[in-house]
């Protein structure tokens, strides 16, 4: 009966969350633009309450996911940076270090799910409103979908970055490589021209 009741690490049950109120909160500001938008244009008239309504819901899950949902729960963060003298565009990533932070496998789930599942809906909603003739609901599932993609993709990106850091870093220091190759070096130096 005990082992029922207990759930395997990484599966879809916010109790098992090591941050359960930012996951709660992550998935509540993902869930509520699209519920917000479903429900205003079956229901209501509207147009602009609902327009308004789902940007603001929008921008805070843009916010809450980038710089505190991303951070808390798979240790990812991402900004932009403009040098201000040839104003080029930097995209910076951020990982927390695997030596300090174990990532729980339960909010890296709901973390992922979440972030590759709204763009998915968003163009499932835009073909809706293709279909049913709703052309007007279309700049707002646009800018939703700006938004949603842009954070899948600096996510996707900063994750990969992230293994690939991790993999360099654990490929140096755990095999010993650098220290090998460094006293090889040193060696050799010392021993040039002794023969």
């Amino acid at each position: 009966m005990e082992s029922a009741q207990q759930q395997t690490p990484g599966s879809l049950s916010w109790r098992l969350s090591s941050h359960p109120i930012t996951l709660l909160t992550f998935l509540a500001f993902r869930i509520s633009s699209l519920l917000v938008y479903l429900f205003g244009v079956l229901l209501t008239d509207n147009m602009v309450l609902i327009f308004i309504i789902t940007i603001l819901l929008l921008a805070a899950d843009f916010y809450y996911l980038k710089n505190i949902a991303g951070r808390r729960l798979v240790g990812l963060r991402w900004w932009n940076e403009v040098d201000p003298s040839s104003g080029d565009s930097r995209w910076v990533f951020e990982s927390s270090d695997p030596a300090t932070r174990q990532i729980n496998a339960t909010d890296s789930r709901f973390f992922w799910l979440a972030i590759y599942a709204q763009p998915v809906l968003w163009v499932a909603l835009a073909i809706l409103a293709l279909l049913s003739f709703k052309f007007m609901w279309l700049p707002l599932v646009a800018i939703a979908l700006v938004l949603t993609v842009t954070n899948s993709l600096a996510f996707s990106r900063c994750d990969k970055f992230s293994q690939a850091s991790n993999l360099a870093g654990s490929a140096l220091y755990s095999s010993n490589v650098a220290g090998n190759l460094a006293s090889n070096m040193v060696g050799r130096f010392f021993t040039f021209g002794r023969s």
